[in-house]
């Protein structure tokens, strides 16, 4: 008996934010399904040229590198990504940023809540939209949606975060931007999903999760008792974009052990 096929043969998916962590693992996900891949970095060329050639060098894997915080840079990055591969039939928004000093609100830097606006938000709308418009004009692929779009939100987005209010704002936005988009696109054959995860052992939550005081109020908080890898966001990223999540639409996929129930 032939097994649950998970396979993205003859798709192009665009992954933000791929050199590390989720980004990385989801990358390496897609490639694994059979997807050909453009991932964008910033900073991280060694990472990126690493990942890329794991994946099967420039023919099947293109990393991008690429600054995320204005509209034009969206637009600019799925441009190279249809460049580069013809098509995008998958657009995975993972890039952003978590200024990890708690900052009240009444002490925050008007720069500071412009710039986490700018990555998280103004710059998702950029992707979005050139996506959106990339997917509603090229040729229909049989038996496969027009188009998948997931946004990475997070715990905060649903309940929170308190001396964080700038992150929290812009991960309740892309879970509004969801449900939005859903309505809006769903009878073009174009899902749109996202995917809340809480905390990861990534490079960016690790001096916070390896903290001996911070990190066991961390994992107390989640009922499951400990952190996810990156590889268990990367896989509920991957079903939102096959077949099986054919009739999903607006939905957020909570990954996160159960955390947003008890916070």
């Amino acid at each position: 008996m032939a097994g649950v096929c998970l396979a993205l043969d003859g798709r192009v998916a665009l992954i933000t934010g791929g050199s590390r962590g989720i980004g990385a693992e989801t990358v390496r996900m897609f490639s694994e399904a059979g997807a050909r891949v453009a991932f964008s970095y910033r900073q991280a060329r060694q990472q990126a040229e690493a990942l890329q050639s794991e994946c099967g060098g420039r023919g099947r894997c293109m990393a991008l590198q690429q600054e995320l915080s204005t509209p034009t840079d969206g637009h600019a990055l799925v441009a190279a990504a249809v460049a580069a591969f013809g098509r995008l039939d998958v657009l995975v928004v993972n890039h952003g940023i978590w200024p990890a000093e708690d900052m009240p609100i009444s002490q925050m830097p008007e720069a500071q809540w412009r710039r986490t606006l700018a990555v998280n938000l103004d710059s998702v709308f950029g992707l979005v939209q050139a996506a959106v418009a990339q997917m509603e004009r090229q040729a229909l692929v049989p038996r496969q949606a027009r188009g998948h779009i997931v946004l990475i939100s997070s715990t905060a987005g649903q309940r929170g975060e308190a001396n964080h209010a700038d992150y929290a704002v812009t991960k309740g936005a892309v879970i509004s931007l969801t449900k939005s988009l859903s309505s809006e696109l769903g009878h073009k054959g174009i899902m749109v999903n996202c995917v809340a995860p809480g905390w990861v052992a990534t490079e960016m939550s690790a001096a916070a999760v390896g903290d001996a005081e911070l990190g066991a109020k961390i994992r107390a908080g989640i009922p499951v008792g400990r952190v996810a890898t990156p590889r268990e966001i990367a896989g509920p990223v991957l079903f939102l974009c096959t077949p099986l999540a054919g009739f999903i639409s607006g939905e957020v996929l909570n990954v996160n052990g159960g955390a947003v129930l008890v916070g």
